[in-house]
């Protein structure tokens, strides 16, 4: 006979969420997750102009609120049939590494850490270190990031005037037009990043870390050096078995991102079955049978989707959509993008252990140390004088979309415009890929399928594993109701 456990609320978790157990013979047979907080964005932007959302999706969430401009900006240039010029083009990757940097460095630091100092860890040889380090408000990491990471977000003042909310962000490209001494500063603010990640979080160059090819390499990388809080994870992922925790689903989704002048850094794909597949927006439906969503008695396209809410709704257990690629559960983040754009430790990783939590800790910091470096060419690269913007309306009667990755993974945006105005506006963020609630089918989503088999008791403490499998996905819950 099983019992019934709801976890939750979550601390460090950005908004609310629930998780209910059903546990049985000492592990979690199934796990349903709710995301409890209903926001309304997409009815809000029903009948407003189009040049409106670019003011409102931001205010989805006030920590990926660029990525929401990027998406909601890609969706209006497709609408009016513009490409920004090269300079816009540029700025536009940088905003956005900026936004998914920082995120980064404080899902690592602030988020996910600060587990590892937990009462129950005492007895391991790494915990008083850890926790004198790593502790939430005491701890010495800490106190040293934060100040790091308000210095490189100052970036955001000089790229898009203001973070969050910045209306810079434009289908045209950016409204903010950088001057040579803007871009020496950017220079410099990027100049001392990469000197705390180098001498702070890896312990050495971000080009060796970004050069690794397997789990083996990885092993030996840090074997090789005594210092990095990168090297603290590694060891305590050894001693816990997080390298077998975790494991969701077998695919992994990227939109792509980041315009080069040959397509994108990371490119845009499906992996599954060994290799990567080409990525058909078309295949993605979502699903509401156990949303507190009206029925529409099928799954559908994001573009033809709607939002009205029914708070009692029979069988429903979450305000998340189901979202599906071809009827399929994928999961995306850092993880999923690396896989689809074949970097060959993440490779490796999924190779033999799938997808776990130490993978996707270790695929967010590998983005760093693969971004950064693409941050300073595209500062040489920017050309003071030339353009930075141009400007379009889209027609009474048409639409669009903006796929984009922010730090958690990929976010889709779909417009439709009708007489000038929005007559739909459907969004489906990266959380709510990965935290969707069970579709028609049965099927769970890809943090259900991941919790499913974790051990557990009906009464007690829930073992610390749950939380580190929570936070390895980083929920953004705020974002994931629309």
């Amino acid at each position: 006979m099983s019992t019934r456990r709801i976890v939750g609320p979550f601390n460090r978790v950005e908004g609310d969420l629930e998780v209910t157990l059903d546990i049985d013979a000492g592990r979690i047979a199934a796990a349903y997750v709710n995301s409890p907080l209903y926001r309304g964005f997409e009815q809000i932007l029903q009948g407003k102009l189009p040049a409106d959302a670019l003011v409102l999706v931001p205010r989805i969430c006030g920590i990926c609120s660029v990525a929401q401009s990027a998406a909601a900006a890609l969706a209006l240039a497709d609408a009016a049939g513009i490409a920004p010029p090269r300079n816009g083009r540029l700025a536009a990757n940088l905003t956005l590494a900026a936004e998914n940097l920082a995120d980064h460095l404080t899902h690592f630091y602030l988020f996910f850490m600060p587990d590892f100092a937990r009462a129950e860890y005492e007895s391991r040889r790494w915990y008083h270190g850890a926790a004198e380090r790593f502790r939430a408000t005491t701890g010495s990491a800490p106190n040293e990031v934060l100040p790091v990471r308000a210095r490189f977000m100052q970036t955001m003042g000089l790229l898009a005037g203001k973070w969050p909310h910045t209306l810079a962000v434009q289908p045209g490209g950016s409204t903010r037009p950088l001057q040579s001494s803007e871009i020496f500063r950017l220079h410099r603010i990027v100049r001392e990043f990469r000197s705390f990640l180098e001498t702070t979080t890896f312990g050495g160059r971000l080009e060796e870390f970004a050069a690794l090819d397997s789990r083996a390499a990885l092993a030996q990388w840090q074997a090789a050096g005594a210092r990095g809080d990168l090297r603290t994870f590694l060891a305590i992922a050894d001693d816990l078995g997080l390298w077998r925790l975790g494991r969701g689903s077998e695919r992994f989704l990227s939109y792509g991102c980041y315009a080069q002048d040959d397509g994108r850094l990371f490119p845009a794909g499906v992996w599954h079955g060994g290799e990567v597949h080409a990525l058909d927006p078309g295949a993605i439906e979502e699903d509401t049978a156990h949303s507190w969503y009206a029925a529409t008695g099928r799954p559908q396209h994001p573009a033809e989707g709607g939002t009205l809410p029914v708070a009692d709704k029979d069988g429903a257990y979450s305000w998340c959509k189901a979202p599906r690629l071809g009827g399929q559960v994928v999961e995306t983040g850092a993880l999923a993008r690396q896989v689809v754009a074949g970097h060959p430790l993440v490779r490796d990783l999924v190779a033999t252990d799938g997808g776990s939590v130490a993978a996707r800790v270790v695929a967010r910091l590998l983005e760093l140390a693969l971004v950064l470096p693409e941050m300073e060419s595209w500062l040489d690269q920017l050309q003071p004088g030339e353009p930075w913007c141009i400007t379009a309306l889209p027609a009474d009667e048409t639409s669009g979309v903006g796929l984009i990755e922010a730090a958690r993974g990929s976010l889709g945006h779909w417009l439709t415009v009708r007489r000038g105005r929005i007559h739909n506006y459907q969004i489906i963020a990266p959380t709510t890929w990965n935290f969707s609630p069970r579709d028609a089918a049965g099927q769970p989503g890809a943090l259900e399928l991941a919790l499913a088999g974790l051990p557990a008791t009906a009464d007690g403490q829930l073992p610390a594993a749950i939380h580190h499998l929570v936070r390895s996905f980083d929920p953004c819950m705020v974002c994931t109701v629309h």
